[in-house]
């Protein structure tokens, strides 16, 4: 097994260094924008654009699933990891996976969340990934 070197841990918390930076994101209450397609696919790139990534081709970006578990699913590859949506139709709830093996600031993912859906509740965990 290689040692890694200095460099692969970039990202600095607390004093130690980590691999990926990690924000876990619940919005509730979202309004219709949840429901667009191409809102969720507008939505993708603006995170990434607006969180410093590099994106890596468009975005993917579907509704499936059925009755009460109907809701749309999305990822946007960026160079560093990926950026993962998953939405809840009845209910306007969106979940939010930013990853990342470059820092970016968990406020502003938590701006474009508010600027694109109106979230009436966003709750937002940052965990640091060795």
């Amino acid at each position: 097994m290689q040692t890694a070197l200095p460099e692969y841990r970039r990202i600095q918390y607390q004093g130690k260094p980590y691999y990926g930076q990690h924000a876990l994101v619940t919005a509730l209450g979202c309004n219709d924008h949840l429901l667009s397609i191409e809102k969720m696919y507008e939505f993708l790139q603006t995170m990434a654009d607006e969180i410093g990534m590099v994106r890596y081709g468009p975005p993917i970006v579907a509704r499936f699933g059925s009755e009460i578990e109907t809701g749309i699913s999305g990822v946007q590859l960026i160079e560093t990891s990926a950026i993962t949506i998953h939405t809840n139709d009845a209910h306007r709830d969106m979940y939010l996976d930013v990853f990342s093996c470059k820092s970016f600031e968990a406020k502003t993912v938590k701006e474009v969340l508010d600027d694109f859906f109106s979230p009436s509740s966003v709750e937002c965990e940052v965990i640091y990934r060795k």
